[in-house]
């Protein structure tokens, strides 16, 4: 009697754990390298640092944190106590990075890193449990100058203009206004309210409102709270609008001063890219000046696709402080929305600008040899994969996207009823506009636009 064997599992999906097809990965790919190259024209360079951090790191940045944190509960032959948890963000990893580097790193340290994170929260559109960040940072000794808070987005804002990904908007503001704002106006829980004031664009002024009615203000308070949200402005004109809300305090007037300098400087070299917008926040307590939140515009329900802001106490090991100042990308996020409303699309499925056809099996070295001869030149290609009539395999180029098909000199014809078309010589066929020419391996190159794939905007 034979023995039963067992069903195969279904292969299904892990909600919020994202996977592209070849196509879509060469999006993701042509992003990443946009991001990669513009970081390092601004002179940021690259680091990577760990999966885990200890779980009582990471949650000790925010209220919401321990919800977000991925566990870790064993690692092989480690300590069954350690805690450890998969970093939700690149900001915390780093800043101890630069505890453990500190004597080995040149201030002020410019860096950037791409990295996985893991958000243990609701899969849905554009959240993800497992996702991409692209974050560069500015720390330095003791003072960091707010002149680098003026940098961030403008780094930003040439990131998303080498890429299509449509119109956008970086909005910026400064803890310190709304922290000046409420002492001004006499409410003692100024971290509280500003994480009650962060939710205004998801469950809208009535009921921020009511939770800071609940949490304590006065309904006159929870006006003016409001009031200060309301306010955004693409020039210096926000300041002349606070003034005239009639709240005094120092902290409020160096927030004001510090958030005039990020807009000068964005209306001289990111003209109409940034708005001073007041009702930004940031929930994670750890900012204490300049945050940053940047949206598409039509798209303003996905809420934030790139945030960040200054930080002077997130780094510091008790004797020396490294404050900072970083943005980070949501590279997967963006491309959720880019990717998965199909409002970009790549050119081709293949890095393959050549496809080196086969007239038979035994040719297979002769096209080889071809292939070699332009790989050693940059243009990527590939070898047929079999030696079927011409068409079939100017076919399989054509599935690919791959727009040009080379015909390898031969001394006989094709296969099949190809034969009698088959080339004498070396030539070179653009599929697109069936043109077909003599070309030499040793010098032939494909248009700039071609020898790469591309990536446009559809709508």
């Amino acid at each position: 009697m034979s023995t039963p064997q067992p069903k195969a599992a279904k292969v299904m999906p892990i909600s919020g754990f994202p996977e592209y097809l070849p196509a879509e990965r060469i999006v993701e790919q042509r992003f990443l390298d946009v991001i990669r190259e513009t970081f390092e024209l601004h002179g940021f360079s690259s680091v990577e640092t760990r999966s885990i951090e200890p779980i009582e790191r990471l949650s000790a940045q925010g209220e919401d944190a321990d919800k977000e944190i991925y566990a870790v509960s064993r690692l092989a032959g480690g300590d069954e106590d350690a805690r450890w948890g998969l970093h939700f963000d690149m900001t915390v990893p780093f800043a101890r990075y630069v505890l453990e580097n500190a004597g080995k790193l040149a201030f002020p340290f410019r860096r950037y890193q791409i990295q996985k994170a893991w958000r243990g929260e609701r899969p849905q559109e554009g959240r993800y449990r497992e996702f991409t960040q692209a974050d560069i940072d500015v720390v330095d000794v003791g003072r960091l100058s707010p002149h680098f808070e003026a940098e961030m987005p403008l780094v930003i804002a040439d990131v998303f203009s080498r890429f299509p990904v449509g119109e956008f908007v970086i909005q910026v503001n400064d803890r310190k206004i709304p922290n000046g704002f409420y002492q001004g106006i006499g409410i003692t829980d100024v971290i509280g309210t500003l994480r009650i004031v962060d939710k205004l664009d998801k469950i809208g002024p009535d009921k921020v409102k009511a939770l800071l009615v609940e949490a304590g203000t006065t309904p006159e308070q929870a006006d003016q709270c409001l009031a200060l949200a309301r306010i955004r402005s693409t020039d210096l004109g926000f300041v002349e609008q606070v003034r005239a809300l009639g709240v005094e305090h120092p902290l409020l007037d160096e927030g004001l001063e510090s958030l005039s300098n990020v807009i000068r400087t964005g209306m001289a070299h990111a003209p109409g890219r940034l708005v001073a917008d007041l009702r930004i926040a940031r929930g994670l307590d750890y900012y204490t000046g300049t945050v940053y939140e940047t949206q598409f515009v039509g798209h303003e329900s996905w809420g934030s696709f790139c945030s960040g802001g200054r930080y002077d106490a997130l780094a510091s090991d008790g004797r020396t402080t490294y404050p900072g100042v970083g943005i980070s990308i949501g590279v997967t996020r963006i491309l959720g929305l880019l990717v998965g409303r199909g409002l970009v699309t790549a050119s081709r499925s293949t890095p393959a600008a050549v496809l080196v056809a086969l007239a038979d099996e035994g040719a297979r070295e002769s096209a080889v040899a071809v292939a070699t001869s332009l790989r050693r030149r940059g243009v990527p290609c590939e070898v047929a994969p079999s030696a079927a009539r011409f068409g079939k395999q100017i076919r399989y180029a054509e599935r690919r996207g791959i727009p040009f098909v080379w015909f390898p000199a031969t001394d006989a014809g094709g296969p099949g009823d190809d034969a009698a078309a088959a080339p004498k010589g070396h030539e070179v066929k653009d599929i697109r506009s069936g043109e077909q020419v003599a070309a030499d391996p040793s010098t032939w190159l494909p248009p700039t636009d071609d020898l790469r794939p591309t990536v446009t905007r559809v709508d």
